[in-house]
């Protein structure tokens, strides 16, 4: 499943919406010098400037404290040029990650994070959801994969792709289970899948005997080895499946280009082109 063709056809589709739109404002927050985190924050803005919106960056300090962050995000959330608000994870330890997400005006949030976007996904009426989970989706019905009765299985519960994409997947009318780290003989639930997600940071973890002949499967990892960057899937596996996202240029792509798409719905119901949802 090629994420690379699908994300340039959505972010040519978001450059025409910008446009419509005109002026448009994408605020990224990144505390501290995380290597991995400062290529993220590069390659969004990149993005961002492709498809002509404005990406705002603030960078602070490592050792910045929990009040400043959170000032940070509310100045963000007063200014009116500014219609998107993504805080860069992970945030330093010492700082309280869910109240920051709080602090995020739940219409900016466009990494659908604060507890009224995730309770709105919950309860089946999504605004706001993270661009990897929405990206994993998009790709599945770009190739047809069917959903609906389908047996899904998603290894990882993060807040940032594993829940919410078993939600979606949900939503799809799948039938879905959720693995994890404590979970016992996790090939016996992989075995069974018929759209397997994997995102749990594990190089190589699930193998080709894990997997069902002809499965649909979406490797989110994203591990830098010596080898190189390898995805949670072992590229073997591709002999067994029957679709696979590649590692790289299968679903990162894909995470960027629908944050922009987000982006633009922001903007949509800041202007009242949307109805946002009352808090």
């Amino acid at each position: 499943m090629d994420g690379k063709a699908l994300a340039a056809r959505v972010r040519s589709e978001v450059a025409d919406e910008v446009r419509e739109l005109g002026a448009l404002g994408l605020a990224t927050v990144l505390v501290g010098e995380d290597p991995a985190s400062q290529i993220y924050i590069r390659n969004k803005h990149k993005a961002a400037d492709e498809v002509g919106i404005t990406a705002v960056d603030r960078r602070l300090p490592e050792g910045t404290g929990e009040e400043e962050l959170v000032e940070v995000v509310e100045e963000l959330n007063e200014d009116d040029s500014v219609d998107g608000i993504l805080v860069q994870t992970p945030i330093p330890g010492e700082i309280d990650e869910a109240r920051v997400m709080r602090a995020i005006d739940p219409g900016k949030d466009v990494d659908g994070l604060h507890p009224f976007n995730a309770g709105q996904l919950y309860l089946g009426e999504p605004t706001f959801v993270g661009g990897t989970p929405l990206g994993v989706i998009a790709l599945l019905d770009e190739y047809g994969i069917q959903l609906a009765g389908a047996r899904a299985v998603v290894v990882g519960r993060s807040v940032i792709v594993g829940k919410p994409m078993a939600h979606l997947l949900l939503q799809a009318n799948a039938t879905v289970t959720i693995c994890h780290s404590q979970t016992f003989d996790l090939g016996a639930h992989t075995r069974e899948a018929d759209v397997l997600v994997v995102a749990v940071g594990h190089a190589g973890l699930v193998t080709p005997d894990m997997v069902k002949p002809g499965a649909a499967v979406v490797d989110v990892g994203m591990n830098r080895t010596e080898d190189g960057l390898r995805g949670d899937v072992d590229p073997a596996v591709a002999d067994v499946a029957g679709y696979i996202t590649p590692v790289p240029g299968g679903v990162g792509p894909m995470t960027i280009a629908t944050l922009l798409r987000n982006a633009v719905r922001a903007a949509r119901y800041r202007r009242g082109v949307l109805a946002f949802p009352r808090t």
